[in-house]
């Protein structure tokens, strides 16, 4: 037991590290009507690799990335709002993807752990995959950190200043979808956006700028993980949401600290 729970924790610290900036980006740029559509497009993913008998890791990294890629593609064309588009997307990817898998001959899936995260049944490949994702993200938004702050405050005046808006806003959702095909373990599809969220939120209140919401962002996730586990542990909840509600319960005690602005 005390091996499983050391995986638990170094998946969802693995996780929480990376939910951090990535979630300040989120929370800056209004984007967790996207996250929600990319987390619903990973149970679909999950269908295609069974049906395509391929690694279902795999499977749902590379149907989250077409997801994301397709978002930007429908997005230039203006013919639908921007969540029109979303929940038309996020809903059919997910109903489809529930339907998927109820048809897949012989298929022997548990629904509940998909939708709501398995942590305890985490492999040590798949924590160190976490990692290895986690380091490749952070480096990434180190790179392009400069350029993503400036197409967030005004996108416009980034073009102007030489920015290539197109390829760093493309760059950002193929990483939002990376995070989540890695993090569906943990949270599952339905609450992964959450754990983005909520941390960043809380950090929000505390932050003096940029870089230093983006710490506290991590900070919080990690501790939000902590909780979720400590609090399984002893009254047998479900981790998933056990850490989305510690997330939750931190966010609602900042509110009591005077806001500042990031």
């Amino acid at each position: 037991m005390t091996d499983f729970l050391l995986l638990a924790l170094l998946a969802g610290l693995g996780v929480a590290l990376v939910s951090g900036p990535l979630g300040a980006f989120v929370v800056w740029r209004r984007m967790a009507y996207f996250g929600d559509t990319l987390a619903h497009a990973a149970l679909l993913g999950v269908a295609a690799g069974l049906w395509l008998a391929i690694a279902p890791g795999l499977a749902v990294t590379l149907v989250c990335m077409l997801m994301a890629l397709g978002l930007l593609a429908l997005q230039r064309q203006h013919s639908l709002a921007t969540d029109t588009l979303l929940g038309i997307l996020s809903h059919s990817s997910l109903a489809l993807g529930l339907i998927a898998m109820y048809l897949i001959p012989g298929a022997r899936m548990d629904l509940e752990a998909l939708l709501f995260g398995d942590l305890l049944a985490v492999t040590q490949g798949e924590t160190l995959g976490i990692w290895i994702t986690a380091v490749v993200v952070l480096a990434l938004l180190h790179r392009l950190w400069t350029p993503l702050l400036a197409i967030t405050v005004h996108e416009d005046l980034a073009r102007v200043e030489g920015v290539k808006v197109g390829w760093v806003k493309t760059a950002l959702m193929l990483t939002l979808a990376l995070v989540i095909a890695s993090a569906m373990k943990v949270v599952g599809v339905l609450l992964i956006t959450a754990l983005l969220v909520i941390p960043a939120a809380t950090a929000r209140r505390f932050a003096t700028g940029p870089g230093q919401m983006a710490m506290l962002g991590s900070l919080a996730g990690m501790t939000a993980v902590c909780l979720g586990i400590a609090a399984s542990w002893w009254w047998d909840t479900p981790m998933g949401p056990s850490i989305v509600l510690g997330a939750g319960l931190l966010f609602v005690l900042s509110l009591a600290w005077p806001r500042r602005h990031s």
